[in-house]
């Protein structure tokens, strides 16, 4: 009973000596990076999935000066015909002159027509073959100069693109993790600095190192769970408002959130909470060695 009490009363007056507000915040802004951290590296994973069900399949033909005679009347004619004498070809389809100048209007501001260059035409169309070498070949013999690209390209590309942002999101969560490690690191020392009298009188006495450890790891551990919930809470605004802003590139109409997302971002106060007991412990111990 007697050692209960103890327990219960802060004898070492930790609530003087870490008791300032500077630790929450810091695990706060701590907690706040790494859910936008997290948001990215979830948030790339699922437009990749859904950018690479989109292209994976798709199949892009440019046909220079599509006006120009040919073999089937025009340039273009010729290769629709070619395109239809293949097998995987499907859902063939040129594009509109609005079409086009809807494409190139986000990053030359103006239609085709405002430009005053020619163009090429534009067939999208759906592939389900193999090699495209055979196709690409066929395609220049109709119509010479004409360029073929399938989405597997353009797969490969995003799949790149995703890795690095996930690798720098990754590298985000490790800077952020050390960061709060020190953060706890040097807290913990303040408040030994602090009751460095008291520490060495009940550690003389006979005071086991892990209890003084266990009064500063508990101290650490509830204060750095408060800032991190704080920071989590600060982000979900954030986090709902960059979900619509990537709605449209998604293919939906409103915010939605990844589950891995939604699922980690509540855990940020349980995480938070180990690192400042494991960072407490670890920098107490290392202290109460150097006393003996």
């Amino acid at each position: 009973m007697g050692d209960r009490r103890t327990w219960r009363i802060d004898d070492l007056d930790l609530r003087a000596a870490l008791g300032d507000v500077l630790l929450p915040l810091l695990v706060a802004a701590m907690s706040f990076l790494a859910a936008l951290a997290l948001a990215g590296a979830f948030g790339c994973a699922d437009l990749a999935a859904h950018w690479q069900g989109d292209t994976l399949g798709l199949l892009t033909v440019q046909v220079p000066d599509p006006a120009a005679p040919a073999a089937a009347g025009t340039r273009l004619a010729a290769v629709l015909a070619a395109l239809a004498r293949q097998g995987g070809v499907s859902d063939v389809h040129p594009l509109s002159g609005a079409e086009v100048d809807a494409l190139i209007a986000p990053w030359l501001g103006g239609s085709a027509a405002d430009l005053a260059l020619p163009l090429p035409a534009v067939i999208a169309a759906r592939w389900q073959g193999g090699a495209l070498a055979p196709l690409a070949a066929a395609l220049a013999a109709a119509a010479p100069g004409t360029m073929v690209e399938s989405g597997t390209s353009w797969a490969q590309r995003i799949v790149a693109l995703t890795t690095s942002l996930q690798a720098c999101a990754a590298a985000v969560l490790l800077i952020v993790t050390a960061v709060a490690c020190a953060i706890v690191a040097v807290a913990t020392r303040a408040g030994l600095a602090q009751r460095r009298d008291t520490i060495e009188i009940i550690h003389s006495l006979g005071a086991f190192d892990g209890d003084i450890a266990e009064r500063f790891a508990a101290r650490a551990t509830w204060r750095t769970a408060i800032g991190a919930l704080f920071g989590a809470l600060l982000a979900l605004p954030v986090l709902i408002w960059l979900a619509a802003l990537a709605a449209p590139f998604a293919g939906g109409s409103g915010p939605s959130l990844p589950a891995p997302m939604v699922a980690m971002v509540p855990m940020l106060p349980l995480i938070a909470a180990a690192i400042g007991w494991v960072t407490a412990q670890i920098t107490v111990r290392r202290w109460l060695r150097r006393l003996v």
